[in-house]
């Protein structure tokens, strides 16, 4: 169980740095209202889950820990669902509705399809 733990916080916390390396660079680059950072990061994290778990479906030479290691770590930690909802919540005190829209709506929709797309992706 202790190795189960090492791995998957070892995933995070790489991950963790991946995110924030993902909204320095981008937010330096794409200055907006419109947090691109994590908007990317989740983008990013869920097309990535979708192809890990996509392989782990059609290999066997991705194991259980290594699942573990990049999924619930890596991805955990790169994806970020409570950035996510402050960034909303702080678009919405601001009476940013349409960045608020715009960002909560493309987040979902996209994040489902990066999923979908990452797994079919491990299929052709």
């Amino acid at each position: 169980m202790g190795r189960i733990f090492l791995l998957v916080g070892t995933g995070g916390f790489l991950g963790s740095i991946a995110r924030y390396l993902t909204a320095i660079w981008l937010t330096k680059h794409f200055p907006s209202a419109f947090p691109y950072g994590t908007f990317a990061a989740n983008i990013l994290g869920c097309l990535l889950i979708g192809v890990i778990f996509g392989l782990g479906q059609r290999f066997e030479w991705l194991t259980p820990e290594l699942r573990l290691f990049l999924t619930t770590g890596f991805c955990g930690g790169f994806t970020t669902f409570s950035s996510f909802t402050l960034e909303n919540t702080i678009l919405l005190q601001n009476s940013n509705y349409l960045t608020f829209a715009i960002y909560a709506i493309s987040s979902f929709t996209l994040g489902l399809l990066a999923v979908f797309g990452g797994i079919t992706l491990t299929k052709i």
